[in-house]
């Protein structure tokens, strides 16, 4: 179950089932099928956060609006899960790509400069996959 934290807003089963106009027994069902993971007290009292919530929310719009099924939930939140991971990865990606770029660039040059076989980026960059390596004049 995921930690609570401090300073976060937590809610008891019941009151989460009166604001969504659900049964507890609802919830607790979805806790069964994996698609609701709430933290527990001590006691093992459920409770839900901001973010169980809006899940919550994501849930009763797939199978209140849409007729999506249970097992369809699980996919489509899954999917979601692993699209937000991908992203989060290229983000990532992107920043250290910019850095390295914004690094880069000078010692690029430098490093064309001080090669042993001596080279021009243009060259570099104007070669094809099937010709033939450029000969050093």
């Amino acid at each position: 179950m995921p930690p609570r934290r401090p300073g976060k807003a937590y809610y008891m089963i019941s009151a989460v089932a009166q604001r969504y106009n659900i049964h507890p027994q609802t919830l607790r069902m979805y806790e069964r099928e994996g698609l609701l993971k709430p933290s527990r007290t001590d006691g093992n009292t459920r409770l839900y956060s901001d973010d169980d919530l809006e899940r919550l929310e994501t849930i009763l719009s797939l199978t209140r609006d849409l007729g999506v099924n249970l097992a369809g939930v699980e996919i489509i939140l899954n999917m979601r899960e692993k699209i937000e991971q991908m992203q989060r990865e290229v983000n990532e990606f992107m920043e250290y790509v910019k850095h390295e770029l914004a690094r880069g660039l000078g010692d690029w040059e430098q490093r064309l400069t001080t090669a042993m076989v001596k080279s021009s980026p243009t060259l570099l960059a104007r070669a094809e996959p099937d010709d033939k390596p450029v000969q050093p004049s």
